[in-house]
């Protein structure tokens, strides 16, 4: 028995898939993922145990005026064939989609060959990939209420996938790797690539941040200020291994609102001081997530335009300071549930 996977284009896209993959395969299915030539997802898909990856040709779907937007459409639709014959081949089960523009074709080409198809969106407001796949789908899971409700007769609100070794870190190793002492411990991080606004308004408090805290900055590839050398203040590149040992040692964190990244923070009950990502670079939606989870009482939102050294070195402490009230909060959530809630609605799709 085979299933198929897809979903590439962000780490975001990719790691949910990851978190499911292995239950799958303990269903007794052999998993084949199709995503890009060349991408974040085959990095992170290719060398997991008894997963098979393909690679197809991809377009960006695109709302903005882009010259690409004049090829890309060419490539969807040789991505669209390719998938085509990969599932002809294959003959899946089912198919599991945790969206990016790489998805689209795949799902419209299970879809032809009346594959059972379950999605999977994040964020508040649905992107266009999962808009444009969810006359295909049998169901869209989703990680907010709101969102499950908007999606019609199709939305479940599931929660989000995560990866088990999430949970099994241990402080202990991470604190005496990174070399740190007992001081509270601020993990900031600003998505795979890094966050050029959250990194330089953190620098410029340091002096004020670390006799109080230590700080483990995971701050992008590239990202790094080697100029800087202050006891008890961490630069990281990226982590993947050793992040659930970081994120049991964190007291509270400051990151960017992808949906994925927060939801991993409340399902380990992590104090949030979020900085989205301004409408100007983005759709929106992590302005709208951090809304979300500020109404309930899982983090703190402060709005990249407004950060003076002032209002972020006392957001920080504010946050610290009622850490209990917001853990207290989380341990509510349900949040660590995401992924057996998703494995029903999968498994009652391919029925």
């Amino acid at each position: 028995m085979n299933f198929v996977f897809t979903g590439g284009g962000t780490a975001g896209h990719v790691t949910p898939n990851i978190a499911l993959i292995p239950k799958i395969q303990e269903m007794g299915y052999t998993v084949h993922y199709i995503g890009r030539y060349e991408g974040i997802e085959k990095d992170l898909i290719e060398n997991m145990p008894g997963v098979i990856y393909h690679g197809i040709s991809a377009g960006k779907l695109r709302r903005y005026n882009n010259i690409k937007n004049l090829t890309d459409p060419f490539r969807v639709i040789k991505g669209y064939f390719q998938a085509l014959n990969l599932i002809k081949e294959i003959k899946p089960k089912g198919l599991f989609s945790k969206g990016g523009f790489v998805s689209v074709p795949v799902v419209m080409a299970a879809k032809a060959h009346k594959v059972p198809i379950v999605i999977h969106e994040s964020d508040m407001t649905p992107g266009l990939a999962t808009k444009l796949c969810l006359p295909y789908a049998k169901k869209a899971c989703t990680t907010f209420k709101t969102t499950a409700r908007n999606l019609g007769k199709k939305g479940v609100c599931t929660g989000t996938p995560l990866r088990d070794n999430l949970f099994f870190g241990s402080k202990d190793i991470a604190r005496k790797k990174l070399k740190l002492d007992n001081k509270p411990v601020i993990l900031i991080m600003g998505g795979s690539l890094g966050a050029k606004g959250i990194n330089d308004n953190i620098r410029l408090v340091l002096d004020r941040l670390l006799p109080i805290f230590n700080i483990v900055h995971i701050c992008g590839k590239g990202k790094q200020d080697e100029s800087i050398k202050k006891n008890g203040y961490i630069q990281l590149e990226y982590v993947n291994e050793e992040l659930p040992d970081i994120m049991a040692l964190a007291d509270i964190v400051i990151s960017r609102a992808g949906s994925n990244s927060i939801n991993e923070f409340l399902a380990l009950n992590k104090p949030m001081l979020l900085i989205p990502l301004p409408a100007l670079h983005s759709r929106g939606d992590q302005l709208v997530n951090a809304d979300e989870f500020e109404s309930l009482g899982y983090a703190m939102k402060l709005l990249e335009e407004n950060i003076t050294q002032d209002i972020l070195v006392n957001s920080i402490k504010d946050l610290y300071d009622n850490r209990n009230k917001f853990i207290e909060t989380m341990q509510k959530s349900g949040a660590h549930k995401g992924r057996d809630k998703v494995l029903e609605v999968i498994k009652e799709s391919i029925k």
